[in-house]
């Protein structure tokens, strides 16, 4: 499933980081679900590893994982054949965080070819899809754009053995606790009957299928939906894969018939101060200060909204809704919901963000976002954390401090306002 736990970029630039609490990897590697075996009989653990103390570790951790309801049968089949995953450790060690500006990130995420390729899934899966919504009271467009963001309608899933790669990060203790559970609850899944070892495949953090479930999130919210007593996400018919994203989201909170939000033309003397997930108005609050709907029209009554300004003042404004938040339950980046709803929307023929992008604006570096949360901290503009997430603390301070130079209070973090920082 999804969840990443500290969120990757709140309103502001996209960083995107490799983290295990999410249920998907970015990549670009060519990943493809293996075969699946017709039967797996049950055999004593064979564990083949150059790292000696992986393999005590292994048949340590049998004891918590019996402890655990696992039955030494199902943990030693599991772990037949598992070695110590040197690339997973790797990957958790040196996660390549790089920052994305939000308009480079749509550029990819909503490109027209993702579009496109939305638009065939939806062709060919149009029937399934329309009894999924139906079901769980999602709209198809939010949990196909899901889809395609996650693992490109199924084409891109993972192929890394999921109880050798968790075993690997429990084992290697830099998030212990995490793995363990995960660990834990992919052998359940395994004891459960719905996937063999073998065909439980993924990313290296641990998520799995057509929209990228971790093991603990799989255990909560898979379904059965093709009714063949098996929660199988990783088949290729994508079934149980999306109808475990539509529930994922309908226990969320979704609110049937109501957008995630839509992009808005904000008046010349709009306060900025007002703008942010924080601040909710009722739509007849929004309307009275004069924003409109991109295109001139007003816009519809969908209950408590906020605006949101993801590239500050000089680009697009959006007015965002309660099925915005709950599509940030999945992933807590504000672009990643941005990108989710408007490839839905445009998947369903809507129209491309119509505003222009501060482009020539550098993104700060995740160094450059610690050093400004430094500043304004010291220069009495509190953001209470140094830790290089531009957050609604810091957003806020960005704003006293720009307000007390006499600029427009976007909360915008840029190079700019560090520089002013240094120089003030």
């Amino acid at each position: 499933m999804i969840r990443i736990a500290a969120r990757l970029a709140l309103g502001m630039v996209l960083t995107l980081v490799y983290l295990p609490l999410s249920a998907r990897e970015v990549t670009t590697l060519d990943f493809r679900p293996k075969p699946r075996p017709a039967t797996e009989a049950p055999k004593d653990v064979q564990i083949a590893s150059s790292n000696a103390r992986f393999d005590l570790w292994v048949k340590a951790f049998r004891a918590k994982a019996v402890a655990s309801g696992i039955s030494g049968a199902v943990y030693d089949r599991a772990f037949r054949g598992v070695t110590y995953n040197a690339y997973v450790v790797e990957k958790d060690r040196n996660q390549s965080e790089f920052t994305k500006q939000i308009w480079d990130y749509l550029d990819t995420a909503t490109s027209a070819e993702r579009v496109k390729n939305g638009k065939a899934a939806f062709l060919r899966h149009r029937s399934l899809i329309n009894r999924i919504e139906k079901k769980y009271g999602v709209d198809a467009k939010v949990f196909l754009a899901i889809w395609g963001l996650e693992s490109a309608y199924g084409e891109h899933m993972g192929d890394i053995h999921m109880i050798e790669s968790l075993a690997t990060l429990a084992y290697d203790g830099r998030r212990k606790k995490f793995f363990e559970s995960q660990l834990i609850a992919a052998l359940s899944i395994i004891q459960s009957g719905d996937v063999t070892p073998n065909n439980m495949t993924g990313s290296w953090a641990g998520a799995m299928g057509h929209t990228q479930f971790i093991p603990t999130s799989y255990l909560a919210y898979a379904q059965d939906f093709r009714n063949d007593g098996r929660r199988d996400i990783w088949e290729n018919d994508p079934a149980d894969g999306l109808a475990s994203t539509a529930n994922y989201l309908a226990r969320h909170g979704w609110v049937s018939g109501q957008p995630w939000g839509m992009e808005v033309r904000l008046p010349p003397n709009f306060n900025y101060s007002s703008s942010g997930e924080r601040v909710k108005k009722s739509v007849a609050e929004w309307r009275k200060l004069g924003i409109r709907k991109i295109d001139g029209g007003k816009i519809p009554d969908y209950g408590q909204s906020s605006i949101l300004l993801p590239a500050g003042a000089q680009g697009a404004a959006f007015i965002i809704f309660k099925n915005f938040h709950v599509i940030e339950t999945y992933n807590t980046a504000d672009a990643y919901v941005i990108a989710v709803g408007h490839l839905g929307d445009m998947i369903m023929g809507g129209a491309p963000i119509q505003a222009p992008w501060p482009r020539g604006d550098k993104a700060l570096s995740f160094g450059q976002k610690k050093e400004m949360q430094r500043l304004l901290t010291r220069k009495g503009f509190d953001t209470e954390k140094q830790d290089g997430i531009v957050g609604p603390l810091t957003i806020a301070a960005i704003r006293a401090f720009q307000a007390s130079l006499g600029m427009t209070p976007d909360g915008y973090a840029t190079t700019d306002v560090l520089d002013l920082l240094n120089k003030n």
